[in-house]
Order: structure tokens, then sequence, then C-alpha cells
């Protein structure tokens, strides 16, 4: 027994701690999905990773905000909200403070990313390789990945400090269903799951590639995304869900930003309370037979509103190379890849 052990942490070791769990989630249900045939592709081993004894409700304080955060040193751009939230630009941050504080703390954070269909094969591998390379470096990170075929997850080596986790659902028959499912997904595998494992979690769309440094200044009680094509607009033109019976319904006259549902975050309660009520006001919408003009980002902008995120990010932290290249837009973080509706929304 001792030297079969030996010989496993052998090959962990020789594979640069390449890690995947792989789990099946149907009907509410989680289990460990038997790979027979999948032994050449999937390294699986029973308490690779050890849950957290303590489901951390902390939030990312500990530092006050004018120690790591200087509004001052980006005067071309908006640096606080109306409600004195940091966005966060590039140049605004003192990096090695935040960094000393995560590393005390060691903190783990998850990442999670529904690759469903097309949009597996096209998109998950440059995501995953790109999120190895640069999504919080020299920290814990979990990759949570929500696919509906295990069999056709790319085979990536991981960095030190990384863990795949691999999680299967059906597959919904329109685009519109597997967006909004999402919402209640996340949720139950927060519940269930998550929560013991990670102190913060971000949620990303996969058709986005990571380009630089993503890190620990994105980390906060409650994180939004700034669309990048709204960023400078004026609230009457966003793209709101303005039909007045719509859970996701927001007026005119109301709203802070238009935030971008590709990238949302924060603790583990906090996105499972905004999925929650994202998933109740999707449900509710179904049942009267309405669905928001965008889907999840509908009730995403509309949680917003009634929850202010206590962090927002700049859109350099979710790019779209379409638009140019503003002189505000200093350090491109995380970029879109270009879309192929036609290609990865059929069938």
């Amino acid at each position: 027994m001792y030297s079969r052990k030996k010989i496993v942490l052998c090959c962990i070791f020789s594979l640069a701690l390449f890690s995947v769990v792989a789990v099946v989630y149907l009907d509410g249900s989680l289990k460990i999905a038997e790979l027979k045939n999948e032994t050449d592709r999937w390294l699986a081993m029973s308490n690779w990773f050890s849950p957290r004894n303590a489901y951390s409700t902390e939030g990312p304080k500990g530092v006050s905000l004018p120690q790591w955060f200087n509004p001052s040193a980006r005067m071309d751009v908006h640096t606080l909200t109306s409600w004195s939230a940091p966005i966060i630009w590039d140049g605004t941050v003192e990096r090695s403070i935040l960094e000393e504080h995560y590393k005390r703390k060691k903190v783990t954070v998850g990442l999670s990313v529904f690759a469903i269909g097309k949009y597996l094969d096209k998109y998950l591998k440059n995501f995953l390789t790109s999120a190895n390379n640069y999504f919080m470096p020299d920290h814990n990170v979990i990759f949570y990945i929500v696919v509906d075929n295990l069999l056709r997850v790319p085979l990536i080596e991981l960095g030190p400090l990384r863990t795949l986790k691999v999680f299967q659902v059906q597959k919904e028959s329109r685009w519109q269903d597997i967006s909004m499912m999402r919402m209640k997904t996340i949720g139950d595998l927060i519940e269930s799951q998550i929560r013991h494992e990670v102190d913060f979690l971000f949620c990303m769309d996969v058709d986005q590639v990571f380009e630089s440094y993503y890190g620990v200044e994105t980390l906060d009680e409650s994180v939004a995304q700034l669309q990048a094509w709204f960023y400078n607009a004026n609230r009457e033109s966003f793209t709101y869900e303005r039909n007045p019976e719509s859970a996701a319904y927001i007026p005119y006259d109301e709203g802070d930003f238009y935030y971008h549902a590709a990238v949302f975050g924060g603790t583990p309660q906090h996105i499972y309370n905004l999925t929650r009520e994202c998933y109740e006001g999707i449900r509710y919408d179904k049942e009267h037979s309405l669905e928001a003009i965008w889907h999840d980002e509908s009730h995403l902008n509309k949680y917003y509103l009634r929850n202010r995120p206590s962090k927002v990010l700049s859109p350099e932290y979710c790019w779209d190379h379409k638009i140019g290249l503003p002189h505000e837009i200093r350090n491109i973080k995380l970029s879109w890849m270009p879309k192929a509706y036609g290609e990865v929304r059929n069938k």
C-alpha cells in the first residue's frame, strides 16, 4: 500500500500537479462520474482537495481602501461610484499590499465557466489555458467547469496551486435557456460544494480569453463588471429590460451602470444570493410567458440595482477589441473572443 501511494505521488509531481475531479450534475444531485475508459485523459484521486473546515463569510476587508486604492491616479476616468465603491482601472491599485494580505490569508479563489454544445469545442481550451497562466497567479485556484459532454473536455496541464473540477449537465434545447439556467446551476453547486472550498468565486463566459494578470485587486464581497460597449454611455441608452411586467424591469430614470453578465464575482454567499434572485426572476417571467431582452444579464442588472456591488471592474477586465483601443484602456486583462453565433448556437 505504501509503495502504491508513493508511485501515485510521483506521477502527480511529474504531471505538474495536473488534477481533475469529474462530477455529474443531474436532477439536483452530485455524483462522482465513473470514467473507466478515460484513464489516459483523466487523473482522479479521492481526497485530492480537502474541503474547507469553515465556510468563509468574511469579506475581503482587512486593509483600508486608501492603503491599496488611489482614485486620483486616473483623472481621465471615473474611479468611484456614487456609493463610494472603487472602480478598478489600471494604475489605481497598489498590488503588493493586496498580494501580501491575501497570501497571508491563504485564500482560495474559484472560477466557474459553462461550456455547452459547440461552445465547448470552440472556446474552452483557450479559456482554460489562458486562465491557468493569468488568473490569480500564485494563489490557490479551483476551476469549476460545467459541460454537457465529459469526453470532449480538453486535457490541460495545470500549474501549481490549480485544481480542475468538471460537472456535467443536461443540455437545454435553446441557447437562451442554457444561459438562464446557468444561474440555478451555479447556485446549486455553491450550496452543495463550492461554499466549502473557496473564499471567493468568479463566474465567467467561456468565449473569452485572458490576456494579462487578473489578480487579487478584483476580489471583494460583491464584484460587478462594466459592459465594454456601455461604460461611457448614459443610462437612457442602457439595454435594460423595459417591460414593466417583467421581473427584470428597470425604468428609464433608474440605473447606475450597465453590467456585463460575462463576469461577476464575490464571496460564495453573495453569488448564491445573486443567482437565486436572478433565477427567481427568470422563473417568474417564464410563468407569465415573458423573457427579458438579454435573458440572465437583464436579471443581473436588476439585482445590482437593488444590491449595489462593493467593487466595480473597469472594461479593461472584459474588453471587446472590435471597439478599438481608446486612450483610457491601458491594460486589457480579459477580452471577448470573436463571436460565432451562427456556428455555436445552431444544433
